[in-house]
């Protein structure tokens, strides 16, 4: 199972968190990434997942609309959370693409990658592409692309 995690990009500010929207510039940084990810993906059985929150819907909604929406994954969620709306780890031969939020898409990567939660910093819109496999020593989890809207 392959696990993207999708920071939403970036978004207007405003006292009603969830209803917050994807600003111009946040919406082009979605779309760039969207162009990135369909190519990356053609062909791969896909599952998206955003939180409750409209910019991570938004977010989401550039690379396709028929994605699940889960409050799991709202601002302030675990990784644990996360790892659950997910289904990681898994044997399933598939994508897993999440949008979510900062400090908690940091916080999911570095548990999965070293086995501790730690706040590692993820820019607006960026992926984490995370990819299990086993390896001698049993399961692994690789990195296998970090990319930014910056870097299309």
């Amino acid at each position: 199972m392959d696990l993207i995690l999708w920071r939403h990009a970036e978004a207007e500010e405003g006292f009603d968190d969830l209803s917050r929207k994807l600003t111009a510039r946040g919406h082009r940084q979605a779309e760039k990434m969207a162009k990135w990810l369909t190519r990356q993906l053609r062909g791969r059985n896909v599952q998206l997942i955003a939180s409750e929150a409209r910019r991570s819907q938004q977010t989401l909604a550039a690379f396709s609309k028929d994605f699940l929406v889960d409050p799991r994954l709202n601002p302030g969620a675990s990784a644990a959370a996360y790892f659950s709306s997910c289904g990681w780890p898994s044997s399933w031969d598939g994508v897993v693409v999440v949008a979510g939020h900062q400090p908690e898409i940091g916080r999911v990567a570095s548990l999965a990658l070293t086995g501790r939660e730690v706040e590692w910093a993820i820019k607006k819109g960026a992926i984490w592409w995370l990819q299990q496999r086993i390896g001698p020593g049993g399961p692994q989890v690789k990195l296998r692309a970090m990319v930014t809207p910056q870097m299309l």
